[in-house]
């Protein structure tokens, strides 16, 4: 397993529209045990290939959630899920608002405004196919990297004014890593 590099944006890389993945092969599965290295590292809950420079319908989650929700000193739980060629079957028309971050868009944060129920369909790390209702974060954290493999960051949900205030802080962050790397 490997480590592999993370493009934030502006990358033109994040914009491309990603391909379906022909065949769930040893190939295939490569890539997902090195993403899950990769996201698990950043750290993050979720990674599309896009984000690693692979522009394939291929992303990885894991929500982490504590075992015990009412303990703030409970670990959390590895549910590692693997989406090859998701597709979003439908979804309510009820949307709601949550917090985002994106590991292509170090330690900015934003409100987003996304429908809290969907119903998926997809490919497992197997090929074997799944279709599922999803909702709470499994749903919302899916639709954001579902988002990356039509080239969709979580920052273009913003109006220009809140996207441009990210970027400027993100600007400013990459500026100052850079002063005290040298």
């Amino acid at each position: 397993m490997a480590l592999l590099p993370i493009y934030e944006t502006p990358d033109p890389i994040l914009r491309e529209i990603s391909t379906p993945v022909e065949k769930v092969d040893d190939e295939v599965r490569a890539l997902i045990k090195d993403m899950f290295e990769t996201m698990y590292a950043a750290p993050g809950i979720g990674l599309a290939a896009v984000q690693v420079g692979i522009p394939k319908r291929l992303l990885v989650m894991d929500l982490q959630e504590p075992e015990d929700p009412d303990d703030p000193e409970s670990k959390p739980v590895r549910e590692p899920r693997v989406f090859i060629n998701p597709e979003i079957l439908a979804h309510s028309d009820h949307e709601v608002p949550y917090t985002e971050g994106c590991l292509s868009v170090p330690d900015q944060y934003a409100e987003v405004m996304r429908p809290d129920k969907i119903r998926a369909r997809w490919l497992d790390e197997h090929g074997k196919s799944h279709e599922q209702d999803l909702e709470g974060l499994l749903a919302v954290c899916l639709q954001h990297e579902m988002d990356h493999l039509e080239g969709v960051l979580f920052i273009d949900h913003l109006s220009k004014l809140k996207r441009d205030m990210v970027l400027k802080k993100l600007a400013k962050a990459r500026k100052e890593r850079g002063l005290r790397a040298a």
